[in-house]
């Protein structure tokens, strides 16, 4: 396309005047200087209401050009659908740290909570259950997670980067770092009102029971379970111990007289095929078909390569919350009665796109863009834009969108969930 032709794209011009203030922005943070004004009319349109002269918050612009210049196609106020695990608070303690984004902080997410987890090498995750289920994905690093079945079974498993776990609500379980450099790993919650702050530890129980209840249940003198009532007031919470023996040691101590559990509470998706691949990305689903202990909450692990895009599509049967593992994107998520908004997401952040509601994720780094979709549901289900087109009444399609038979007949019509395929 020639240069003159090119410059009247709207597309086209949109894309140089984000590149100029992606170049600005840069300049500004290094040269304050040279934050007076926004990139010259020879990069940009000259529209003195895109200027911003006055205070900002340069890395913030930075990190989100398409908040600081949305789209012209953006429209309307609508519900924050943003949120970073970057700016949550962390609890620091000996053995690790956590951090956690609820609906507290992030009022749109009613369905799911989030909390970000660090263990050192031995760092422990107190013996504990929840009111909630627990989903997880490591994101680096090896942990031994325990945990018990219905029928009182023992699990204990060794886990790594991009394998799962699900322990169902009430599940006792705990985590633990291994050689050489603990872990860092991702929990999803099926209440956005969790809190890490309000789960069942074992020391709490412990330590709030009478004396003489807790020996009489144990079955020992009270001197033997003294030690109990030393505990911290807040439990261990995080606490660091030494690395633990080797896996099938621990398995078969903790069997005792019965057999090891028969439940996969964990699933290796380091070894699963992308359940869709096209040129520009993948997508593995992992729902209660394949992970059949994991009831409440599916999931899709998606990745994007650079140019591609995670089509427009919509979920029937859940909110959809989102993670980033990876890389740099965008999304526009379209609101009911005709409202629309663009945010821009890097790793550790978190998205929301509320039930049925129509939404894209764009790449625009230079980097695969890996993120999760998280749902409070049994299985995935979603429809795309393209499919509902390809799939009705062409005439009736046409007079809709204005297009003509040519382009309706070159949008796909197999399931594509990431293009160009």
């Amino acid at each position: 396309m020639p240069q003159d032709e090119a410059e009247q794209q709207p597309g086209v011009a949109r894309r140089r005047l984000l590149t100029g203030t992606a170049s600005y922005l840069a300049t500004a943070m290094l040269n304050p200087a040279h934050a007076q004004e926004l990139p010259s009319a020879e990069k940009a349109p000259r529209n003195q209401s895109r200027t911003d002269p006055g205070p900002e918050n340069r890395e913030l612009q930075a990190a989100s050009p398409n908040a600081f210049l949305p789209p012209e196609t953006d429209h309307g106020e609508v519900q924050t659908f943003w949120n970073s695990f970057s700016s949550a608070h962390r609890r620091i303690q000996e053995g690790g740290w956590s951090r956690q984004v609820t609906v507290e902080d992030f009022p749109i997410s009613k369905d799911i909570a989030g909390v970000n987890m660090r263990l050192t090498a031995g760092g422990i995750r107190e013996l504990h259950w929840h009111n909630a289920a627990e989903w997880a994905l490591m994101l680096t690093g090896r942990a031994r997670i325990t945990a018990i079945d219905d029928e009182g079974r023992s699990f204990v498993k060794d886990v790594g980067v991009n394998d799962l776990w699900f322990f169902p609500t009430g599940t006792p379980h705990s985590i633990q770092g291994l050689a050489p450099d603990g872990c860092e790993f991702l929990l999803v919650f099926d209440d956005g009102k969790f809190s890490e702050g309000n789960t069942t530890l074992i020391s709490d129980w412990a330590r709030h029971t009478p004396r003489e209840v807790l020996a009489k249940n144990f079955g020992v003198p009270e001197s033997e379970i003294a030690p109990v009532y030393t505990v911290p007031p807040e439990g261990h919470y995080i606490f660091q111990q030494a690395v633990p023996p080797a896996l099938e040691e621990d398995q078969r101590a903790a069997a005792g007289s019965k057999p090891l559990s028969p439940v996969a509470f964990d699933f290796a998706m380091h070894a699963m095929e992308p359940t869709y691949k096209t040129k520009s990305g993948e997508v593995r689903v992992i729902d209660s078909r394949n992970f059949p202990v994991s009831t409440t909450i599916a999931a899709a692990h998606v990745v994007v390569k650079p140019g591609g895009l995670r089509e427009l599509h919509w979920h029937q049967n859940a909110d959809e919350w989102q993670y980033y593992v990876q890389g740099r994107g965008r999304m526009t998520v379209f609101f009911n009665g005709g409202k629309a908004r663009t945010q821009d997401f890097n790793a550790g952040d978190v998205g929301y796109v509320p039930r049925t509601f129509g939404h894209y994720i764009e790449n625009t780094g230079n980097t695969d863009l890996i993120f999760l979709e998280m749902f409070k549901a049994p299985r995935f289900e979603d429809l795309s834009l393209s499919d509902w087109i390809s799939h009705t009444p062409p005439e009736l399609v046409m007079q809709h969108l204005k297009i003509s038979r040519e382009t309706l007949a070159r949008i796909p019509k197999r399931k594509l969930p990431v293009v160009p395929a």
